[in-house]
């Protein structure tokens, strides 16, 4: 199946450019541009794409609020924001508002095609080393937001708890199975009971949940 993607950034030249890559590759297209946070979510409606590439900064409506609209209006599509990361002061804002993960603009053109197929496969884009640094730094900075609590914690089991523990801190199933001393299949089971328990969308959201509930803190 092809990979449809709505590209939503404010920079024609960034725009063509991710359409330039996009075209290239195999399984995948650009279906739409937006200019704009509105633009973006009226596509989204109009187009029904897997994947938005959303950048945060746009004029009116900004990303977050736009990614906000869109996952709420339409659980199925997924939203990968697009970040400067060590300029960005919003993104842990956007991960909140239902993200599925982020890309950086200077990242290389494999690891963006990637990224998309990883998001349109439903997993969250985690790269362990990037997430551990932004997620520790927006969660120390941004002030506490409804989330899982310790007492919605209560419903896991010490197991489950400790994947959390693992997943917060950015490992990925082969590093859980690793840790735990446990398959990659059982890793897994793990990772998807957890889901739907704490009834979070994806694995970005595990993270947050994880520094939410005090099990992995801000380094």
């Amino acid at each position: 199946m092809t990979i449809r993607v709505l590209l939503a950034d404010d920079q024609p030249l960034v725009r063509t450019g991710l359409r330039m890559v996009i075209d290239a590759a195999p399984g995948v297209e650009v279906v739409g541009e937006a200019a704009t946070g509105s633009q973006a979510v009226s596509l989204t409606r109009r187009l029904a794409p897997d994947v938005v590439v959303m950048d945060i900064r746009m004029p009116g409506m900004d990303g977050i609020e736009a990614t906000r609209m869109i996952t709420q209006e339409s659980p199925h599509v997924r939203v990968a924001v697009l970040t400067t990361f060590d300029t960005d002061q919003h993104v842990h804002a956007a991960l909140r508002a239902g993200a599925s993960g982020f890309l950086v603009k200077d990242m290389d053109l494999d690891g963006f095609l990637t990224a998309l197929r990883v998001v349109a496969a439903g997993d969250a884009l985690i790269a362990p080393g990037v997430t551990r640094r932004l997620i520790a730094r927006y969660a120390a900075r941004t002030a506490p937001v409804p989330a899982p609590t310790r007492r919605e914690l209560a419903g896991i089991t010490a197991r489950e708890r400790e994947v959390l523990t693992l997943v917060g801190r950015g490992l990925s199933n082969r590093e859980l199975a690793d840790d735990l001393s446990i398959s990659p299949g059982t890793a897994k089971a793990h990772v998807a009971n957890l889901l739907t328990k704490l009834g979070v969308r994806d694995r970005v959201h595990l993270v947050i949940a994880a520094y939410d509930a005090g099990l992995v803190t801000p380094e």
